[in-house]
């Protein structure tokens, strides 16, 4: 008799604990509703009843002082003090100092020396500022001509950036989205802005500007410019924002196209784990396994090149004051990522980075922030991505019901599966593999990108709503 009632008490206390799992485990897995969010919340300087708004659009054009480029060659040139790798070392210890010494003599002798000719490059491209909730946000706005209206479907496009990356990213993207010569049906009316904190948009001026905030601020410049409903590109950040304005505002977006499909929702976690043990189950081809799979290896890879995001999201001003005060170590950090974001095969090549992105693109990029020193203002957005706050508000569990396109290219962040997005976006309509290519796409492969966005949007069928 006290063996049943022994038996009868396991069972039981397996039962609930069984039942508390599932309860749980329901709990944490079960899609959200969309939260209230605030759209017009003031993020400029001083006390928002002293604030006038100025919803007029200014040209924009560089022009950078002679002074400026002069000092910053006076800081080019002083003595280097690195410290030599260890024998037998490339960069497998951060961005190597033989090459570092090599860059800074190209910049300082080379790049600078022609300035002017990269100033009228980034001038090439119609650019504006205009205020969005108390900043100046930056912005290039290429529209499309004549004839490609005549000839194409024309769609406004909201081009999105992230870290270490700037518009810079885009200048040869952008043509292929705005001239009628492109072989598809399609061309954009594209703003691609700098991001808040980043380039020549200001920063916010008080804590909490996370993702969420910068969707809302990018939604209502495009609103600004007379766009109701839009497509959004992104990768890296632009990508995270990309994914929370069609969360936050999908009556907006036509579409959403990302090149880092990342999702860290309890259950796309889940479901990445289980998907480690049956891959070929959740892919269209075994060729593709490499892209996920086994994700332990994908999340040691990831904390192996993550250090910079865990300084960015807890002292975000303490790094920001090293690369603010020397060029070569802003360099230095900055040359780090784009060398890592080369490919397996090169990452340890003094080479990889004039092969894959070109150095004057690179220098250009590096100019931005050094210029609008804007190397602690951009990180701090890392920090405010991992508050509380923007933690609470579960973006990932919330569903958006925008068409959704993902490209993943080989040698990017572990992107999720189909079977983990469409958790978040159940219209997934357009998903691609891509076996070369790594996280700069824009920038590394434009072609290939282009063809890839221009796909998702053919997929959509909107011509009804050619523009003109």
């Amino acid at each position: 008799m006290k063996c049943l009632i022994v038996f009868g008490l396991i069972v039981a206390l397996f039962g609930a604990f069984v039942g508390y799992g599932y309860v749980v485990f329901t709990d944490l897995t079960k899609p959200l509703p969309k939260p209230e969010f605030k759209d017009d919340t003031y993020w400029g300087p001083g006390d928002v009843k002293d604030f006038v708004p100025d919803n007029k659009i200014y040209e924009f054009k560089l022009q950078v002082p002679q002074s400026e480029i002069d000092d910053l060659r006076k800081e080019l040139n002083r003595t280097l003090r690195l410290t030599e790798p260890l024998d037998g070392i490339a960069f497998e210890y951060g961005f190597n100092t033989y090459a570092l010494q090599q860059f800074v003599d190209y910049w300082r002798d080379n790049y600078l020396t022609k300035w002017d000719e990269r100033q009228e490059l980034f001038n090439s491209f119609k650019q504006y500022k205009t205020e969005i909730q108390g900043l100046n946000i930056h912005y290039i706005h290429e529209k499309v001509s004549e004839e490609a209206k005549e000839k194409k479907h024309v769609y406004p496009l909201l081009l999105l950036h992230g870290w270490p990356g700037s518009v810079r990213e885009f200048f040869d993207f952008i043509p292929m989205l705005t001239k009628h010569s492109n072989i598809t049906d399609y061309a954009f009316e594209v703003v691609a802005p700098s991001l808040v904190g980043y380039g020549w948009s200001d920063a916010a001026t008080r804590p909490g500007f996370n993702a969420a905030e910068m969707a809302t601020v990018m939604r209502n410049l495009m609103l600004r410019l007379g766009h109701k409903k839009f497509f959004i590109q992104g990768g890296d950040w632009g990508s995270i924002i990309g994914s929370n304005l069609a969360t936050l505002y999908p009556e907006n977006v036509i579409g959403y196209h990302s090149n880092m499909c990342v999702l860290h929702s309890p259950l796309a976690i889940l479901k990445g784990i289980y998907g480690s043990f049956f891959p070929e189950k959740y892919l269209p081809s075994r060729f593709f396994v490499d892209h996920h799979f086994p994700v332990w290896d994908k999340w040691l890879d990831l904390l192996q090149e993550s250090g910079y995001f865990h300084i960015q999201a807890t002292k975000p001003d303490t790094i920001g004051a090293a690369l603010t005060s020397s060029p070569v170590g802003l360099a230095s950090y900055i040359l780090e990522k784009f060398q890592t974001c080369t490919n397996p095969g090169l990452q340890q090549d003094f080479g990889a980075i004039v092969t894959v992105f070109g150095l004057e693109a690179v220098l250009d990029n590096l100019m931005v922030y050094y210029l609008t020193n804007s190397a602690t203002t951009a990180a701090r957005f890392y920090l405010e991505n991992v508050s509380k706050a923007y933690r609470d508000l579960q973006l990932d569990r919330v569903q958006s019901l925008v068409p959704m396109g993902c490209a993943r290219f080989r040698f990017d962040l572990a992107s999720v599966t189909d079977w983990q997005l469409r958790d978040k976006f159940p219209n997934l309509t357009h998903s691609m593999y891509f076996q070369q290519g790594s996280h700069f796409a824009a920038l590394e492969m434009p072609a290939m990108l282009f063809n890839d966005f221009t796909a998702f949007v053919g997929k959509i069928g909107l011509h009804g709503e050619k523009r003109k």
